[in-house]
């Protein structure tokens, strides 16, 4: 039986398995730093150019960061050391930032998460570098879809396995791979909690989702079949067919009528290109 807990901005809030539904300061909390991300991941699209270094994103994402009042929240987080995370054409996730440069047809995903006033705003957007083929760029399209399809099913009284279901569904059209080995996640106070979104499910199943549940949507969506492999770092994540890979995520909350997002791009910089 799924266990719910009541909180508020006061609680030290514990990974106890349980679902954390939040009231409106939690919102207000998710909203700020929600915005923050969104804004980094604005900022930065400029920077995403052929011969530029990941490690010189990595440095303006935590400068843009700090500006902002927050820190990154993967720095130290299991040991990493970087401010966010850069995925690049087969690489699933978790990709670490490093001197290699961006090249002319690569499609990237960047991964953000300030802690902002004790609140994590999570998101991640894909990016192109010049011109992908197009392969690449309907693979980024129909991800952005995915992801939108998710944010769709979250709706008061469905089931987390919605929107999973609504996920496959739509990929399946296009015979793309949905990685199972990563999820997306509960999220507030904490960077990981629960429950745990799975992008491939069965309609109907799963923890009833309430209002003031807060988790993300992060679909990863592979070219050819779903499975992924960890490389030796114990972080990057890539298709073990060696296949492009795509992603997009969003923090959203759920409320009485509907859902938020929280991490939606005040410029309108929703998917790509952006220029």
């Amino acid at each position: 039986m799924t266990e719910y807990q009541t909180i508020d901005g006061t609680e030290t809030v514990l990974r106890d398995g349980t679902i954390k539904l939040h009231g409106e300061e939690g919102f207000a909390g998710m909203r700020r730093a929600g915005q923050l991300a969104a804004s980094i991941l604005d900022e930065i699209a400029p920077m995403v150019q052929p011969g530029v270094s990941t490690a010189a994103i990595d440095d303006r994402v935590r400068e843009l960061t700090l500006d902002g009042g927050a820190v990154p929240a993967t720095m130290g987080y299991r040991g990493y050391a970087h401010s966010c995370c850069i995925s690049i054409n087969h690489v699933i996730c978790h990709g670490i930032p490093s001197d290699k440069l961006l090249k002319e047809g690569d499609i990237v995903n960047i991964d953000v998460t300030p802690l902002l006033d004790g609140w994590h705003g999570d998101t991640s957007r894909m990016y192109f570098v010049g011109e992908p083929p197009l392969k690449a760029r309907r693979l980024v399209e129909v991800t952005y879809e995915c992801l939108m399809l998710g944010i769709a099913a979250a709706q008061p009284g469905a089931r987390l396995g919605d929107v999973g279901a609504a996920i496959e569904a739509h990929a399946r059209q296009y015979r793309y791979g949905v990685v199972r080995e990563f999820c997306g996640h509960g999220l507030g106070r904490l960077f990981h909690d629960a429950p745990e979104v799975i992008h491939a499910a069965k309609a109907g199943t799963g923890p009833e989702l309430k209002p003031g549940m807060f988790f993300t949507i992060e679909p990863m969506i592979n070219l050819g079949r779903p499975h992924a492999k960890l490389l030796n770092d114990g972080w990057t994540a890539v298709t073990r067919d060696k296949s492009l890979s795509a992603q997009f995520e969003h923090s959203l909350g759920i409320t009485e009528t509907g859902n938020e997002i929280f991490t939606q791009s005040a410029k309108g910089l929703h998917q790509p290109p952006y220029g």
